[in-house]
């Protein structure tokens, strides 16, 4: 109480006029239209914070993770071919990489990566090319891959997901995160990818890794259809290896 008395004479003394109000003209009143109003923006800015976060938590991408399995021919098939080291003077045979090249013209080239962890949240197909990766020197390495689901049609639906053009003409349904696998790759192999085979890669834990690459010569140019799995289905990738 003293102290609000002394902020009182403070007051007083502050103020440019000295005349003191008349007890029967007491101070006019604050506007109480406008404190209710600036109350209540208070509680509504105070109840939406929670809605805003969970919100934010809703928008936040659930993370799957995936297990490897080794790349072998048996395993790897609905995707492509594992091709390893055959004696000199075999004959060409289903063991050997059935390439199509038709389309274009053939680039085969060393492609040098960096930074490349076990994690992704979007995956490529080509649809005009059998695509061909292996590392040099043998480098352990991982891809994710999803079946080829490139159609003839312009309509058609597959457990709720539509058909996409792709900027490159051709439909497809996109890939389906359940059905999403990663394959690892290890010693003196490389895998030949069927066209249209999703994939993501490759990744792998060196700092560094130089790959072969077969493909042709604009694929990454007219050839490279994308599908983001954070911004469509809300998850993203980790390889647990």
């Amino acid at each position: 109480m003293e102290a609000l008395g002394l902020l009182g004479r403070l007051g007083h003394f502050c103020r440019r006029s000295t005349a003191t109000p008349s007890p029967l003209h007491p101070p006019p009143r604050r506007n109480s239209k406008r404190g209710r109003a600036v109350r209540a923006g208070a509680r509504a800015a105070s109840s939406s914070a929670p809605q805003a976060m969970e919100a934010k938590r809703e928008e936040e991408p659930r993370v799957m993770t995936l297990r490897p399995v080794e790349a072998t021919q048996e395993s790897f098939a609905p995707f492509g071919q594992v091709i390893a080291a055959s004696p000199d003077g075999d004959q060409f045979g289903p063991h050997d990489a059935q390439l199509d090249l038709s389309r274009g013209i053939p680039r085969f080239y060393i492609m040098r990566l960096e930074s490349r962890p076990l994690k992704f949240s979007s995956i490529t197909h080509h649809a005009s090319v059998t695509q061909c990766l292996g590392s040099i020197g043998g480098q352990d390495w991982y891809l994710g891959v999803a079946k080829p689901s490139i159609v003839d049609g312009q309509s058609g639906q597959d457990r709720g997901r539509s058909l996409v053009q792709s900027r490159a003409g051709h439909f497809y349904l996109p890939p389906d995160p359940s059905e999403v696998c990663v394959f690892r790759v290890s010693g003196p192999k490389f895998l030949k990818l069927h066209a249209g085979t999703w994939h993501a890669g490759p990744l792998f834990k060196a700092d560094a890794v130089d790959f072969y690459n077969l493909e042709l010569s604009n694929t990454n140019i007219v050839d490279h259809t994308t599908h983001y799995f954070k911004k469509h289905d809300g998850v993203t990738f980790v390889i647990d290896d």
